[in-house]
């Protein structure tokens, strides 16, 4: 991975860079928040590992910096025993994990594959939408496809293309006449920046949202996007976009390794804290507390006594993770705005002659 390591303490700075270079990783350094911003600003890294406390700007206002304009960059806290009340509350605030000084390695590479699993999980690193996999699978569930594009395509049973030239309100109208007659909708818009350009750029995320409306719950809608021209900032946005206000609260529920190995034990049968502390290979109990009340408050776990047992709301979202594992990265059956790669988008393109 890519990696920022920011502390004001220069010694212990290159320590943990020298070990994370040792890894494998490509490793950058910031003597300070400013210094660290001006990093971010020219190539925003995988993960952030920030001190808590440092002089004139702490790693809380870094924290906040960063989640907001690099939202898909994690950021680790580093704290020393006396401040872990304040590393929990960073993790509430969104910081991904926290490690405590004088840090372990074994504790150092164990955050470090929890943040190679999100990564994974959240589907970064999968370069292409691979479109015919979607369209493919949709097909295959029964769905009646839409899908929009610059140019025709090969023809394909219940797949219904509209060429569309670059007029976001032309695309609103092909879609709104494709639903009245197709009671099964799945909506595919390749290149969905291509409708918005320069000033024009704030009404994208307005689009998706609306077309998503439009849309309801009657099927998936996916986009994508060229991600030289879509920031990760505005990436994030176009998923909020596509998610109600329930899926995105569960979604941030599970953002986390740690959460659903818990929810995984717990599916199994109630389980103690200790048990609980097995599942997600911590020996941090203030930090398993953190995750435990966050899928308690999720609903997603109930807590009687000593036992947490996995409620009703739990058990589906399982069945969601199951069948989010079960499917390539490149096919998702639920809403989704995904990155194109140059080879993908070449390929979703305009069909040569």
């Amino acid at each position: 991975m890519r990696l920022l390591v920011v502390d004001d303490d220069a010694v212990f700075r290159q320590e943990l860079a020298d070990l994370l270079e040792q890894d494998g990783h490509e490793v950058g350094i910031a003597p300070s928040v400013p210094r660290a911003l001006e990093a971010l600003a020219v190539d925003p890294p995988d993960l952030v590992f920030t001190d808590l406390k440092m002089p004139r700007h702490s790693g809380l206002e870094l924290l906040r910096e960063v989640r907001g304009r690099w939202p898909r960059t994690l950021v680790v806290m580093i704290t020393g025993f006396a401040t872990v009340d304040t590393a929990v509350d960073a993790m509430k605030m969104g910081a991904f994990d926290y490690i405590q000084k004088p840090f372990r390695i074994d504790q150092v590479q164990k955050t470090l594959a929890l943040a190679a699993r999100e990564i994974r999980f959240q589907g970064r690193g999968e370069p292409s939408a691979h479109l015919e996999a979607i369209v493919r699978r949709w097909t295959e569930e029964g769905l009646e496809v839409l899908r929009v594009r610059h140019g025709p395509a090969p023809p394909q049973k219940g797949v219904t293309v509209f060429d569309s030239p670059a007029e976001a309100s032309l695309v609103r109208d092909g879609v709104e006449s494709f639903l009245p007659n197709h009671p099964k909708p799945g909506i595919l818009i390749e290149g969905v920046d291509r409708y918005f350009d320069g000033d024009a750029r704030a009404g994208l995320v307005r689009f998706v949202r609306s077309i998503r409306e439009t849309l309801g719950e009657r099927g998936p809608l996916v986009v994508t996007f060229d991600p030289a021209k879509i920031s990760a900032a505005e990436g994030e946005e176009l998923q909020a976009a596509l998610a109600g206000p329930a899926t995105r609260s569960t979604m941030e529920a599970l953002s986390n390794p740690i959460r659903r190995s818990v929810l995984q034990r717990a599916g199994e049968g109630p389980i103690s804290f200790t048990q609980a502390l097995q599942a997600a290979g911590l020996d941090d109990s203030p930090k398993l507390a953190f995750h435990l009340r966050r899928l308690v408050d999720e609903g997603l776990l109930g807590h009687l006594g000593d036992e947490y047992r996995i409620s009703h709301r739990g058990e589906e979202t399982l069945h969601l993770l199951a069948r989010w594992d079960s499917l390539a990265a490149s096919a998702p059956s639920a809403s989704a705005a995904l990155p194109m790669s140059p080879a993908s988008e070449k390929a979703s393109g305009p069909a040569s002659p």
